[in-house]
């Protein structure tokens, strides 16, 4: 094996044999066995150590084979092979029987059996998947692929897929389940890609590397090629640009069987080298084994795995090879037949293996016969006319099931793995080392410093403390005399207390006096009135209302004393703290006027700037007024230059639609090629026209465009739909026109006006928006199939009634719209234009009719719908029974594609069959000018029992 930079060399130690048996047959468990022939010694100490158990058989050294049937392509069908077919598969099995005529045929036993259905993955993980795990463990491996050319070989193993997933071979899923299994910290993947042309080794990611040399090792046995290249791969995206390299240096040519037939086998070899530890297994193990290599050691997993595409074995008078790919055909059929040579020796233990007359056998010794876990792939064809090489390729698989493999791991000591663990260790004591001595001397110095602080910090504490206790004693003194003058005041103030109790008493003596006063007036008040006559009643009274006032006065006399005895209890406390409030509120009210002052500054300064920007937005507000104005005048130009456009351009507008609009440009192949000639001498002359609203459009822009769709002038509105569909014929307007809001805009002028001219340019507008895919799904759900079904039920203008028609035949393309179609009534609306009787209107009905039936054959065949047809369930059918024949030979065309692709559907038959359909299709099968339209007939005709009986 080649190496690469970086893939140094270290201690090999190889480990033989397998497992013992675990279960019964089939090809999964792993079990030990001896290859026929002496055994090489190894050159160091090895370990037994069994083979990964991959799952279940007694046969897991045995080379795997599986076969996988081609689907029959388009020779196969032309030949008539629907009732051809030499090949019946028995997947559940597995078995084969090959048919040489109807009353001989043999059955062979495989691995695994594919049908011309099974998937890329499916093949993968039967045939490669348990190979590559076995690789990942440390064993070598092989996958081949092996048939006559043009059975799918390069399809099976090399198939990149880079678009579609599921499509990609065994080369790239190997490669991405490698990637995806190691850890590139720990573990390298690099590869070599070769090809043996004519016998000469050559590097495929390196062109230039010719006639590479094969060398094996006398004591191993092992193959390598020195000189080709190793390339280091990291990702998935680089495993496609090596192979992209690989497969445009590949020498590949076109014959009768293939149009693209390899002329070279191709060879992928992956390196793999992965970490690894000896874990005890076998207790066993002698002393001197442990001595070599002890349990710290450092191991590593070599293994490489071989994906080899080899190239078909050919007939010549049947690939019709001349000149220099006769020699290319003489060259691969001589290495094919020395690899089937030493197959037969292999598989009957003979003496003598013939490896060496052939590269390509030097190169796969190890893979049969060897230390390899081996998978080879058959491919056939199912065509009878090639039954000799069908049988030659089987029987090369049977004798290959018959070679044993003895697998080996090969684990080797790391050394200079263990070299650079050693010297990273060394480095980093050595600098933990030095690390700890400059730390132990910046302690050191550290801890000298802190000393002389604490020296200088002790002498500075003492001197402090002196003066603190003299500061102590100053401040006690201080306190002393406060307690006294404290003493003195309290003292006073009980003096005042005294002094406002004797207050107290003599208000108290002066309500008693109070009150005698008032008892006295009362009694002389009371003798004078009883003395004075009843006239005076009214005073009286006036008097006791005053009487009864004073008495309330009396009563707030005395509430007021408890409140003032009370206030005097609060007066004490509440004087100091008066004083306190009164002078914090003197401090606040100065400080408030402060900030009351600078706040009135502040707000002047601001009314100020005010004032000032008032005057600049005043400025703005007049010089935007102006620009106003001035887009008011522009917009008035524009709309003035489209007027002009229009009218030059209207009396040509009417042919132009008819190509803007048609089949032609709809993508479904259908259309008619002297209308296509026609179009395209209408298209040169209105050329001028078209660069003027294009030069139109980048000047004014698609936004302002649109604005006009909303114009309140009828013939601006008129002039700006047809500019926006004129615009939407060109593919690179489509998608900008439907992001811009234009789609929305047009089906809006489409529900809401009533004119004629509008409804035919806008529908003409959306047909060309839905020639897009993208565009397609967006129509259906802003409900724009509704709109066009509703227009043509109100209209009776022929060019209308084309527009939409042409419309609803390009959303028929689409078979992810098919349901929603119906559903908004887009099949019936397309169904009743026919009314109109104009010959333009029922070609596009037609078209609409071919698109959805394909597109419908389609899903149906693929499994992803089932049941009778739409179109059926609207009436379709009974109408192009009735009218094949009525209309133009591009009609007519149409309506039989239809009819074709509904018989494919056997949920049709009784409905076909109901409508008199069996004579249609017989005379489509015998009259129809085109080929293709004529085999599907015959096809639904031979594939369908009920048709037959009918006929019959």
């Amino acid at each position: 094996m080649a190496t690469g930079g970086g893939w140094a060399p270290a201690r090999s130690v190889e480990r033989h044999g397998a497992p013992p048996p675990r279960g019964g047959g089939g090809g999964g468990t792993r079990s030990k066995s001896v290859a026929p022939g002496p055994r090489r010694p190894s050159p160091s100490p090895a370990r037994s150590r069994p083979a990964p158990d991959n799952g279940g058989s007694s046969d897991s050294c045995r080379v795997r084979v599986s076969v996988r049937l081609r689907p029959k392509n388009s020779e196969d069908l032309a030949h008539g092979s629907d009732f051809d077919s030499c090949v019946e598969l028995q997947p559940e099995s597995k078995r084969l029987k090959l048919k040489k005529n109807n009353w001989s045929c043999e059955s062979y036993k495989f691995d695994e059996v594919f049908s011309e259905n099974a998937s890329q993955k499916r093949v993968y993980e039967v045939v490669a998947k348990p190979v590559v795990e076995s690789v990942l463990e440390g064993y070598n491996g092989t996958v081949m692929a092996y048939g006559q050319t043009g059975t799918g070989k390069t399809y099976t193993v090399g198939q990149l897929g880079k678009d579609d997933p599921s499509e990609r071979g065994i080369m790239v899923r190997a490669l991405e389940h490698i990637l995806s299994s190691m850890s590139f910290e720990t573990d390298r993947v690099a590869i070599s890609y070769l090809q043996l042309y004519l016998e000469s080794v050559q590097d495929l990611l390196a062109p230039e590397k010719t006639n590479i040399p094969i060398v094996e090792d006398a004591k191993t046995g092992d193959v390598s090629l020195p000189g080709a290249a190793v390339v280091e791969i990291k990702d998935l995206e680089h495993v496609f640009h090596l192979l992209q390299i690989g497969e445009a240096n590949r020498h590949a040519a076109n014959t009768k069987m293939n149009t693209e037939s390899s002329r070279s086998h191709a060879i992928l070899i992956i390196h793999l080298q992965r970490s690894s530890r000896i874990k005890e297994e076998n207790s066993s193990l002698s002393n001197d084994t442990h001595n070599i290599f002890p349990d710290d050691l450092p191991l590593v997993l070599k293994s490489k795995l071989l994906i080899v595409d080899l190239a078909g074995s050919e007939r010549i008078d049947k690939s019709g090879s001349e000149g220099h790919m006769i020699e290319e055909a003489k060259f691969i059929n001589l290495s094919l037949t020395s690899l089937g040579k030493c197959i037969n020796a292999l598989a009957e233990n003979s003496p003598h293996i013939p490896t060496r007359d052939s590269k390509l056998t030097r190169i796969l010794r190890d893979s049969f016969g060897g230390t390899s876990r081996t998978s080879l792939v058959v491919t056939i064809g199912p065509s009878s006319r090639h039954y000799s090489e069908t049988s030659s390729t089987i029987m090369f698989g049977q004798r290959a099931m018959k070679v044993v493999n003895t697998i080996k791991l090969k684990e080797e000591a790391d050394y200079e793995i263990l070299y650079k663990k050693m010297e990273r260790e060394v480095d980093q004591l050595t600098s933990e080392m030095e690390r700890q001595q400059k730390l132990i001397k910046s302690e050191k110095m550290q801890l000298d410093k802190k000393f002389k602080e604490s020296e200088r910090s002790f002498h500075d504490l003492r001197m402090t403390s002196n003066i603190r206790i003299e500061n102590l004693e100053k401040e006690k003194c201080q306190l002393e005399s406060t307690v006294k003058t404290l003493m003195r005041d309290l003292e006073e103030e009980k003096g005042q207390k005294n002094l406002l109790s004797e207050q107290i008493a003599e208000l108290e003596k002066l309500l008693n006096k109070n009150k005698q006063q008032q008892q006295l007036e009362n009694l002389s008040r009371t003798k004078i009135l009883t003395d004075t006559t009843k006239e005076h009643e009214k005073e009286m009274e006036e008097l006791l209302r005053q009487l009864q006032e004073e008495r309330h006065c009396s009563s707030s006399l005395k509430d007021r004393m408890s409140v003032l005895q009370q206030e005097l209890c609060d007066a004490q406390s509440s004087a100091q703290l008066q004083e306190s409030m009164a002078r914090e509120l003197e401090k606040k009210l100065t400080k408030v006027t402060e900030e009351l002052t600078s706040q009135v500054q502040s707000l002047k300064e601001k009314i100020s700037g005010l004032i000032s920007e008032k005057e600049v937005i005043y400025e703005e507000l007049k010089s935007t007024q102006e620009k106003v104005q001035q887009e008011m005048w522009q917009r008035q130009g524009l709309e003035d230059q489209i007027r002009r456009l229009e009218r030059s351009t209207s009396d040509n507008y009417a042919e132009e639609s008819k190509t803007s609009y048609g089949m032609v440009r709809s993508g479904s192949g259908l259309g008619n090629a002297a209308f296509v000639s026609k179009s395209g001498k209408i298209r040169e002359a209105l050329s001028g026209q078209r660069g003027t609203i294009s030069k139109i459009f980048e000047e004014v822009g698609l936004p302002n465009v649109l604005a006009l769709l909303k114009s309140e002038d009828l013939d601006v509105q008129i002039h700006a739909v047809k500019v926006v569909a004129n615009l939407a014929a060109e593919d690179i307007n489509q998608e900008r026109i439907v992001e811009e809001g234009g789609l929305d805009a047009l089906l809006s002028v489409l529900e809401t006006s009533e004119n004629t001219t509008i409804h035919r340019v806008t529908a003409g507008a959306v047909a060309n928006l839905a020639m897009n895919g993208s565009n397609q799904g967006v129509i259906m759900n802003k409900g724009g199939a509704r709109l066009l079904a509703n227009v043509s039920s109100k209209t009776e203008d022929p060019q209308t009634l084309r527009m939409v028609a042409g419309a609803i035949a390009n959303l028929c393309g689409n078979e992810k719209l098919h349901l929603m179609l119906k559903q908004d009534g887009g099949i019936k609306a397309l169904l009743g234009m026919v009314r109109s009787g104009h010959a333009d209107v029922i070609a596009q009905i037609a078209r609409g009719i071919a698109n959805f039936a394909k597109c419908e054959s389609r899903v149906i065949s693929q499994g992803h719908r089932k049941g009778r047809s739409l179109l059926i369930e609207d009436g379709v059918l009974t109408w192009m029974v009735a009218n094949s024949t009525r209309f133009s030979a591009s009609t007519r065309r149409h309506i039989e594609l239809a009819f074709c692709h509904l018989a494919q559907n056997e949920d049709n038959t009784c409905d076909i069959i109901a409508s008199g359909g069996i004579k249609e299709l017989l005379r489509i099968s015998r009259e129809s000018p085109r080929d293709d339209t004529r085999n599907l007939a015959k096809k639904a005709l031979d594939s369908n029992p009920a048709f037959l009986r009918e006929i019959q």
